[in-house]
């Protein structure tokens, strides 16, 4: 599929999700584009799996953990397309035969990082693909922080894997709070007492996910979607 043949279509979040309540749609972008299956918008639950570019090997082994369960149990995931645990979420839940919803900081003409254009028309033709800045428009820094607003507003839990202090990442985890959205830090997070950030965003009401409380996720779904044998999280 060449560029020029790309079809995006645009769309209003109130069309795509449902119609949004005072806090949601404060913030929510005007209209939004997207290249795939919108079916993955409206039916089933979307739960973000998040985390820094820079993820080591053990960050890596968790999210791939964390992401076949949740395709074993039918929930849809999302991310934000970035390297690192990003990347490895889409690629995992593709592999687990799961559906993934890439919502990213660029256009949909557009391919960041470049080493995942494959992966990103894969996704727009195969899954789903959802950014807020048009076709054609230039890409910026500042997009990713507003994408994650977004990818927040989309899902209907966010769990963070592995952050730094200062990551793009937290930018999704407070807005999750901020719309009443589930945010799940692995307890691995919690941990790390180098980090203050996970124990104020349990301060606001995140909350840890641990090795053998997943049902605590799927209790916040709006759909029985996650009825996947009860198995404990290897983290």
């Amino acid at each position: 599929m060449g560029k020029e043949s790309m079809k995006f279509k645009e769309t209003t979040p109130d069309e795509l999700l449902g119609p949004l309540n005072e806090v949601e749609r404060k913030h929510a972008p005007r209209a939004l584009y997207f290249a795939g299956d919108i079916s993955l918008c409206r039916n089933g639950a979307r739960v973000s799996v998040i985390g820094t570019r820079e993820v080591s090997p053990v960050g890596l082994k968790r999210t791939q953990d964390l992401v076949r369960m949740l395709v074993e149990r039918g929930a849809i995931v999302v991310s934000g397309l970035a390297r690192g645990v990003d990347t490895c979420a889409h690629r995992t839940a593709i592999e687990a035969g799961g559906r993934t919803i890439a919502v990213v900081g660029t256009p949909l003409d557009h391919f960041y990082p470049r080493e995942n254009e494959e992966l990103q028309r894969k996704i727009m033709t195969e899954h789903l693909a959802i950014s807020q800045f048009p076709p054609g428009s230039p890409a910026e820094r500042k997009n990713f922080a507003i994408r994650n607003r977004t990818m927040a507003l989309v899902s209907h839990a966010t769990v963070i894997v592995e952050a730094g202090e200062g990551s793009g990442t937290l930018h999704q985890g407070w807005e999750a709070l901020r719309l009443g959205r589930p945010l799940f830090l692995l307890e691995s997070l919690v941990k790390r007492t180098e980090l203050k950030w996970p124990r104020e965003m349990v301060g606001y009401g995140a909350q840890v996910l641990t090795r053998d409380n997943i049902d605590v996720l799927s209790e916040c779904l709006p759909q029985e979607v996650m009825s996947g044998e009860n198995s404990a999280l290897p983290f």
